[in-house]
């Protein structure tokens, strides 16, 4: 069985590493230890050893200075070059695939230098394409007891699910500072939300008096999302203790099941699609380029057949059309066609042929004779 991917994605500063460490731990303490990919190429250690590390093949400060970049830009170049090998990454993957149950993969902190870049759409792919693959998305829950800050991770999240279109559980870390149990309330329960924002003075003022705009933008995007969190799992943990990730196991297993019943037949069927389209776009083209240089028109032969013609046209290009009533040729031997002859039809054959041959000797004689004659006479 392929081992379950989980890619965890988080804004800078919502404990992401840490709980990749403390997700590491999880999984040896179950003696189920995990396959650990490393894609953050500035960060200076991490706190869990890692299978695979960016840093192995890419060197960040390296990267900066031969190409005078910025650190956000640095982290996209060495993605970039990352993402040319990946195809080895998935065969050292698939060797040791049966003796791991999970791959975990940290990825930088800078959310978008990895989800909207080309890399990180190739990283991705590669790995949904593989193994059942799932999005963890981090979140800081002490820095989202704001009900607009709260919406707005939600549409970060809800972005992400809609670009990568893998199944994705919503990871409050940091329940040991704070619990998370009022963003649970306000994802399942509208009213509990909607009493949250108005008593949110960040909102409202400390006298209680709406700005009348951000109040009715934040209600319609809270009724947006709840379509988004019916598709969601959600779980506490605490990178620090360790609680909660019992839950998030379970929660990887069940989307692990949502990932084999639907988005793996939808992503077969993208992929089919695109396949399709580009085979026939080669043969449009080629087809194209055959008839501006006048050998479709002038070697029926030389004609590309489409894999997506009609199966009318299938039967019938290509074909040398008969007439119905012209019989059909039937090969002989040759000494079965002397056999048919008949002896006395031979004879009289013969002989008419040997008259022939004579009178057109004698005529020639005859004939040359004559210019032979003339010719004397003009000397």
């Amino acid at each position: 069985m392929a081992p379950a991917t989980i890619i965890c994605i988080g804004m800078a500063g919502s404990g992401k590493t840490t709980f990749m460490q403390r997700l590491n731990s999880h999984l040896h303490t179950k003696k189920t230890p995990p396959y650990v990919i490393n894609l953050d190429p500035a960060v200076l250690k991490v706190p869990f050893g890692a299978n695979i590390d960016i840093r192995d093949s890419v060197k960040y400060k390296k990267v900066m200075e031969e190409y005078n970049l910025g650190p956000n830009g640095a982290i996209v170049t060495s993605l970039n070059l990352f993402s040319t090998k990946i195809d080895q990454v998935i065969k050292l993957v698939e060797k040791r695939a049966d003796s791991f149950e999970n791959v975990i993969i940290d990825t930088p902190g800078q959310i978008e230098c990895f989800i909207w870049s080309a890399s990180g759409a190739i990283i991705t792919e590669a790995f949904a394409s593989t193994f059942p693959t799932v999005i963890a998305y981090i979140v800081d829950t002490p820095r989202n007891s704001s009900p607009t800050t709260f919406i707005s991770n939600m549409l970060y999240a809800c972005s992400i699910l809609y670009k990568t279109k893998l199944p994705m559980i919503i990871v409050f870390n940091k329940t040991d500072v704070q619990s998370a149990d009022f963003a649970k309330d306000w994802m399942t329960d509208f009213e509990s939300f909607q009493q949250a924002l108005s008593s949110d003075q960040d909102l409202n003022g400390e006298d209680g008096t709406s700005s009348g705009y951000m109040s009715s933008l934040v209600n319609s995007m809270s009724l947006m999302l709840e379509e988004f969190y019916s598709q969601l799992d959600v779980v506490g943990v605490s990178a620090y203790t360790g609680n909660g990730f019992d839950d998030f196991m379970n929660a990887v297993d069940n989307k692990v099941d949502e990932y084999n019943e639907f988005y793996k037949a939808e992503r077969e069927r993208i992929l089919k699609k695109k396949e399709d389209d580009e085979k026939r776009r080669q043969t449009k083209s080629l087809n194209n380029l055959m008839k501006d240089l006048d050998l479709k028109d002038g070697n029926k032969d030389s004609e590309v057949l489409s894999d997506y013609e009609s199966e009318d046209d299938k039967d019938v290009q290509g074909e040398l059309l008969r007439d119905e009533d012209e019989p059909e040729r039937e090969y002989t031997f040759p000494e079965d066609r002397n056999s048919e002859l008949d002896p006395v039809t031979d004879s009289d054959l013969q002989s008419r042929y040997q008259e022939a041959f004579d009178a057109t000797a004698k005529t020639a004689s005859s004939k040359t004779a004559e210019a032979i004659a003339q010719y004397i006479r003009r000397q």
